[in-house]
């Protein structure tokens, strides 16, 4: 029996919207493009709850894709959303890759390859940056922000420090600079919830009747 969220968003939809951002989606610039359709088309996530996603899926192994798909899936729908949108996510990919490692055995002699190889890591930088300044216009917007992004960049960026025990400094500051420090941020984090939880009703009720296939 399919599972269907209090949006209206069942694992079905999760699977076929996921297979189709991981079968067009390419590298670094992955994250603007689940954006772009989390948010902006399919109006499934606002601008915050796609970074909260973001921001986990980024401090937890694993490939951040694969991260968010599971998070925003288990969101809308369940267990079973989740599944089917790590599924969604992870197909393609894995396909295509399996594909282009056989043919890159064969061919990575070829200058051509390498040239087309270069091409591409040059758009996924253009990707990577294209994604943070989108990002980082809501996320930073505090002294401290920039104090932790230029903390966590320059280690890492630049003198090659690993990452993990940058998180392990890090994380804790972070966490700590952001704490809520009285009963007005509870009182906030409660009404945005509320707001939260009226639009996906509002949504439910104005979203035309859609068949269900496969269900029992």
């Amino acid at each position: 029996m399919s599972h269907e969220g209090e949006n209206g968003v069942t694992p079905g939809r999760l699977f076929w919207a996921f297979l189709y951002m991981g079968a067009t989606s390419f590298g670094g610039g992955v994250v603007a493009y689940l954006r772009d359709h989390l948010v902006s088309r399919l109006n499934w996530l606002d601008d915050d709850e796609f970074i909260a996603a973001l921001e986990i899926g980024e401090t937890v192994p694993g490939l951040i894709s694969t991260n968010v798909a599971v998070i925003v899936g288990s969101r809308l729908a369940g267990v079973g959303g989740a599944i089917a949108a790590a599924l969604g996510m992870i197909i393609p990919g894995a396909l295509m890759i399996f594909v282009l490692g056989v043919l890159y055995a064969h061919l990575r002699a070829n200058p051509d390859v390498g040239a087309a190889l270069a091409g591409v890591g040059a758009a996924a930088v253009g990707l990577i940056l294209a994604v943070s300044l989108q990002i980082g216009r809501r996320a930073v917007q505090r002294l401290a922000d920039l104090l932790i992004v230029a903390a966590a960049f320059v280690p890492v960026g630049i003198w090659h420090v690993s990452l993990v025990p940058m998180l392990v400094v890090l994380a804790p500051i972070a966490i700590w600079s952001y704490r809520p420090t009285d009963r007005v941020a509870a009182a906030e984090y409660h009404a945005k919830q509320a707001a939260f939880h009226a639009r996906r009703a509002a949504q439910h009720r104005e979203a035309p009747p859609e068949r269900i296939e496969g269900g029992a």
